[in-house]
Protein backbone atom coordinates (compact mmCIF):
# COMPACT_ATOMS: atom_id res chain seq x y z
CA UNK A 1 0.00 0.00 0.00
CA UNK A 2 1.36 3.11 -0.79
CA UNK A 3 0.49 6.28 1.07
CA UNK A 4 -0.22 9.67 -0.49
CA UNK A 5 1.33 13.19 1.09
CA UNK A 6 -2.45 13.42 2.45
CA UNK A 7 -2.34 10.25 5.02
CA UNK A 8 -4.59 8.13 2.89
CA UNK A 9 -3.98 5.14 0.71
CA UNK A 10 -3.73 6.41 -2.77
CA UNK A 11 -6.77 4.80 -4.76
CA UNK A 12 -8.69 5.11 -1.70
CA UNK A 13 -11.96 7.22 -2.77
CA UNK A 14 -12.45 9.90 -0.09
CA UNK A 15 -15.68 9.56 1.68
CA UNK A 16 -17.26 13.49 1.40
CA UNK A 17 -20.88 14.74 2.47
CA UNK A 18 -21.84 14.90 -1.02
CA UNK A 19 -20.63 11.01 -1.50
CA UNK A 20 -22.79 10.52 1.75
CA UNK A 21 -25.56 12.04 0.46
CA UNK A 22 -25.39 10.05 -2.94
CA UNK A 23 -25.12 7.07 -1.10
CA UNK A 24 -28.42 8.02 1.05
CA UNK A 25 -30.20 8.40 -2.34
CA UNK A 26 -28.89 5.19 -3.39
CA UNK A 27 -30.04 2.98 -0.94
CA UNK A 28 -33.75 5.20 -0.71
CA UNK A 29 -34.17 3.85 -4.38
CA UNK A 30 -32.94 0.72 -3.79
CA UNK A 31 -34.82 -0.61 -0.97
CA UNK A 32 -38.26 1.22 -2.73
CA UNK A 33 -37.41 -1.56 -5.65
CA UNK A 34 -37.28 -4.37 -3.11
CA UNK A 35 -40.55 -3.43 -1.27
CA UNK A 36 -42.18 -2.71 -4.76
CA UNK A 37 -41.03 -6.27 -5.78
CA UNK A 38 -39.06 -4.64 -8.57
CA UNK A 39 -36.39 -7.35 -8.12
CA UNK A 40 -34.93 -6.24 -11.85
CA UNK A 41 -34.31 -2.82 -10.84
CA UNK A 42 -32.92 -3.83 -7.08
CA UNK A 43 -30.64 -6.37 -9.16
CA UNK A 44 -29.51 -4.14 -11.35
CA UNK A 45 -28.22 -1.63 -8.33
CA UNK A 46 -25.83 -3.94 -8.06
CA UNK A 47 -22.17 -4.90 -10.22
CA UNK A 48 -22.88 -7.26 -13.20
CA UNK A 49 -20.97 -9.78 -10.92
CA UNK A 50 -22.21 -8.89 -7.57
CA UNK A 51 -22.52 -10.43 -4.98
CA UNK A 52 -25.77 -11.06 -2.25
CA UNK A 53 -26.01 -12.89 0.76
CA UNK A 54 -29.00 -12.01 2.52
CA UNK A 55 -30.53 -15.74 4.82
CA UNK A 56 -28.05 -17.02 7.01
CA UNK A 57 -28.62 -20.25 5.53
CA UNK A 58 -28.53 -19.81 1.62
CA UNK A 59 -26.12 -19.78 -0.71
CA UNK A 60 -24.97 -16.37 -2.09
CA UNK A 61 -26.29 -15.31 -4.83
CA UNK A 62 -23.83 -13.94 -7.78
CA UNK A 63 -24.71 -12.26 -10.26
CA UNK A 64 -27.58 -9.95 -11.36
CA UNK A 65 -29.82 -12.70 -12.56
CA UNK A 66 -29.14 -14.98 -9.83
CA UNK A 67 -29.89 -12.44 -7.60
CA UNK A 68 -33.44 -11.67 -9.21
CA UNK A 69 -34.10 -15.42 -8.88
CA UNK A 70 -33.24 -15.86 -5.05
CA UNK A 71 -35.65 -12.44 -4.60
CA UNK A 72 -38.55 -14.43 -7.19
CA UNK A 73 -38.10 -17.46 -4.75
CA UNK A 74 -37.53 -15.73 -1.35
CA UNK A 75 -40.42 -13.78 -1.38
CA UNK A 76 -42.92 -16.43 -2.96
CA UNK A 77 -44.21 -16.94 0.93
CA UNK A 78 -45.04 -13.50 0.67
CA UNK A 79 -48.45 -12.79 -1.27
CA UNK A 80 -48.22 -9.21 -1.95
CA UNK A 81 -52.18 -8.88 -1.80
CA UNK A 82 -51.90 -9.45 2.09
CA UNK A 83 -48.70 -8.29 2.89
CA UNK A 84 -46.45 -5.35 2.36
CA UNK A 85 -42.66 -5.26 3.27
CA UNK A 86 -40.66 -2.11 3.98
CA UNK A 87 -36.76 -2.35 4.69
CA UNK A 88 -35.48 0.54 6.36
CA UNK A 89 -31.62 1.29 6.76
CA UNK A 90 -29.89 3.65 9.65
CA UNK A 91 -26.60 4.60 11.35
CA UNK A 92 -24.41 4.56 8.00
CA UNK A 93 -21.20 4.27 7.96
CA UNK A 94 -19.14 4.50 5.36
CA UNK A 95 -14.86 3.76 4.93
CA UNK A 96 -12.89 4.03 2.07
CA UNK A 97 -11.24 1.03 0.95
CA UNK A 98 -7.44 1.39 -0.34
CA UNK A 99 -9.08 -0.21 -4.09
CA UNK A 100 -11.12 2.60 -4.70
CA UNK A 101 -14.08 0.84 -3.06
CA UNK A 102 -16.16 1.73 -0.07
CA UNK A 103 -17.11 0.03 2.49
CA UNK A 104 -20.76 0.45 4.23
CA UNK A 105 -21.98 -0.84 7.19
CA UNK A 106 -26.01 -0.32 8.13
CA UNK A 107 -28.31 -1.38 10.46
CA UNK A 108 -31.50 -2.39 8.84
CA UNK A 109 -34.88 -3.69 10.41
CA UNK A 110 -37.65 -4.85 8.12
CA UNK A 111 -41.26 -4.53 8.89
CA UNK A 112 -44.07 -6.76 7.81
CA UNK A 113 -47.41 -5.40 7.94
CA UNK A 114 -50.82 -7.22 7.66
CA UNK A 115 -54.03 -5.64 6.79
CA UNK A 116 -55.55 -5.31 10.53
CA UNK A 117 -52.42 -6.17 12.36
CA UNK A 118 -50.09 -4.30 14.06
CA UNK A 119 -46.53 -4.37 11.76
CA UNK A 120 -43.88 -6.93 12.83
CA UNK A 121 -40.21 -5.88 13.00
CA UNK A 122 -38.37 -8.56 12.16
CA UNK A 123 -35.42 -9.45 11.65
CA UNK A 124 -32.99 -6.40 12.36
CA UNK A 125 -29.86 -6.69 10.48
CA UNK A 126 -26.10 -5.55 10.00
CA UNK A 127 -25.79 -5.03 6.14
CA UNK A 128 -22.30 -5.50 4.84
CA UNK A 129 -21.54 -4.00 1.66
CA UNK A 130 -19.06 -3.46 -0.51
CA UNK A 131 -19.94 -0.20 -3.00
CA UNK A 132 -18.14 0.43 -6.74
CA UNK A 133 -18.43 4.12 -7.11
CA UNK A 134 -17.98 5.71 -10.66
CA UNK A 135 -18.73 9.50 -10.75
CA UNK A 136 -22.11 9.60 -8.98
CA UNK A 137 -23.24 5.89 -9.56
CA UNK A 138 -22.98 3.93 -6.88
CA UNK A 139 -23.60 0.15 -7.25
CA UNK A 140 -22.92 -2.91 -4.51
CA UNK A 141 -20.56 -5.38 -5.51
CA UNK A 142 -21.07 -7.42 -2.33
CA UNK A 143 -23.62 -7.75 0.72
CA UNK A 144 -24.00 -9.58 3.47
CA UNK A 145 -26.58 -9.59 5.34
CA UNK A 146 -25.83 -10.55 8.84
CA UNK A 147 -29.17 -11.14 11.35
CA UNK A 148 -29.10 -10.02 15.44
CA UNK A 149 -30.78 -12.94 16.09
CA UNK A 150 -28.01 -15.51 15.09
CA UNK A 151 -25.06 -15.11 17.39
Amino acid sequence: MTIATNGRPTGAIIITGSLYSEVLHFYAHQMQSLDARRFEDYAASFTESGVFRHSPHAEPAVGRPAIVQELVDFHRKYDPATVRRRHWFNQIALTAQCDGTVKSTAYALVTTIRPGERPEINPSCLVHDVLAVEGTTVRVASRLITHDHIF
